[in-house]
């Protein structure tokens, strides 16, 4: 087994960001046990931090084509297709058109596509995007994976009222069929292909020039591995077609880096609003009927490990499996790809895993900076009735903000940022007050008297009879006889 460090600045050595030796052997030896592990004929990996790869390793020659004709070992520049790692690019282009204002993710499919006027017509953008649509899962007829594909005009008939197995909105149903719908929305509304607006509006700025939509040397082939026997079966490779939004894309470990950093939303190709609206969840995988692990964003899946929110995709077609996932917290990320059709099972959270426990983000110093007089005027303690909350000056992004927190257990709490025109007031960006409004009340004096958050009233003291409080305090005052 190789490993192969990035060319990157940040894995050079000396450079802090560079891992240590003893973290390199065991990566190394986790990839070269899963290869064994799972039986497969290669398997290439890279971890990223910062935005960049610092680790990356190969293992396995069967079905390597090594751009001569022979067999070679896999790096981090050998092709795999990486099946719905695809939509991810999909939903990143469909994305792109919203920012520039020629889709609205509220749109139903038949404003921009006027041919399908019934079924998948009916469905939003943002439906379709959040695997909430309800739309089939795949294609009627022969297994669209592993057979050639037809043009747009052969998928529209099966788009009609039957294509909608569930009532869009309600529930997570995952579904290839609408993917190859997005794909023909991108090229519709930029007068373009799918793959041409893929290419030119992420691909080639990011430098992503061994990712493509057939395999270019060198690259692996893909392979059924028998499962009672070490013997490998090819599978077929072709042209989706209209299917191929949903599972065409092939690339390497060096590109996948690259998209890991926009999925983890350090990049410039999409807006930064862009990226954390893709890790909001639009419908939630409950079938297990506990606390949610599973779920899917805008065109992203999204994955609640330990209490941690990781987003990006899984991909698999006859003969790969590829794994792209990204901790939207710290950007430490994981991209795996090898030429089996049954994969490498959770082999890529386990070098994630490792990479975090054997090399912890360093915590930020704490700094203090500048406050601004009128939130100095609102922070300390507040009380919703008689709940104790807290109001903090924090910092989110480069914006002063405020958090608010409950006290003993009790209370709801969010974050605000100051609302762009509404002198004087703040809006929620989390939890139970997102886009609600928090103002601040003065008194005859100049001073706060209180807080009207979302029709509620924080005053300083618990039910404050100085205070607008609606539906008064009672006379009386705290008693012990009530």
């Amino acid at each position: 087994m190789t490993a192969v460090p990035s060319p990157t600045p940040s894995s050079s050595p000396g450079n802090p960001q560079a891992l240590l030796p003893s973290t390199h052997r065991r990566l190394d030896h986790l990839l070269a046990a899963g290869q064994v592990a799972s039986r497969l004929p290669s398997v290439v990996a890279g971890l990223v931090r910062d935005g960049a790869l610092v680790w990356s390793g190969g293992v396995g020659t069967t079905g390597v084509d090594a751009g001569t004709g022979d067999a070679g070992r896999p790096g981090p520049d050998t092709q795999y297709r990486v099946g719905s790692i695809t939509k991810t690019f999909v939903a990143a282009a469909v994305l792109r058109a919203v920012e520039d204002e020629l889709v609205g993710l509220e749109d139903p499919l038949r404003a921009h596509l006027p041919e399908l006027t019934d079924g998948v017509g009916r469905v939003t953008v943002g439906q379709l995007l959040g695997q909430a649509g309800g739309v089939q899962a795949e294609t009627d007829g022969p297994w669209w994976e592993r057979t050639a594909g037809g043009d747009w005009e052969s998928l529209v008939p099966l788009l009609g009222g039957s294509a909608v197995r569930h009532r869009p909105g309600t529930r997570f149903h995952y579904s290839n069929v609408g993917f190859g719908v997005l794909g023909e929305l991108v090229g519709r509304v930029r007068q373009a292909t799918w793959r041409d607006v893929v290419r030119t509006q992420f691909l080639e700025p990011l430098g992503m020039d061994r990712t493509t939509m057939r395999p270019v040397a060198p690259a692996a082939r893909g392979l059924a591995v028998h499962p009672w026997a070490d013997v490998v079966l090819p599978e077929p490779e072709h042209d989706a077609g209209a299917m191929a939004p949903a599972g065409q894309v092939w690339s390497t470990v060096l590109d996948l880096a690259r998209w890991a950093g926009v999925v983890g939303g350090r990049s410039q190709v999409l807006r930064r609003s862009t990226v954390e609206a893709m890790w909001q969840p639009q419908s939630v995988d409950d079938a297990r009927g506990a606390g949610w692990a599973a779920g899917y964003g805008l065109g992203l899946q999204l994955w609640n490990t330990g209490g941690r929110r990781h987003a990006g995709h899984s991909g698999s077609m006859p003969g790969f499996v590829a794994m792209l996932r990204v901790d939207v917290e710290t950007g430490d990320g994981v991209v795996a790809m090898t030429n089996s059709t049954t994969g490498f099972g959770d082999l890529p959270l386990r070098l994630l895993q490792t990479l975090v426990e054997a090399e912890p983000h360093a915590p930020q110093a704490w700094v203090p900076h500048d406050v601004a007089a009128d939130v100095l005027a609102l922070v300390g303690p507040w009380y919703w009735g008689p709940a104790p909350l807290s109001l903090r000056a924090v910092r989110v992004g480069s914006q002063e903000g405020l958090e608010l927190a409950g006290l003993a257990g009790r209370g709801r709490g969010s974050r605000f940022v100051r609302a762009e025109g509404v002198p004087g007031a703040w809006r929620g960006l989390d939890e139970y007050y997102a886009g609600e409004l928090l103002r601040p009340v003065t008194g005859a004096d100049g001073s706060v008297s209180h807080l009207d958050l979302a029709s509620f009233r924080l005053t300083r003291t618990p039910y404050d009879p100085a205070a607008d409080v609606p539906g008064g305090v009672d006379d009386g005052g705290w008693t012990a006889t009530p």
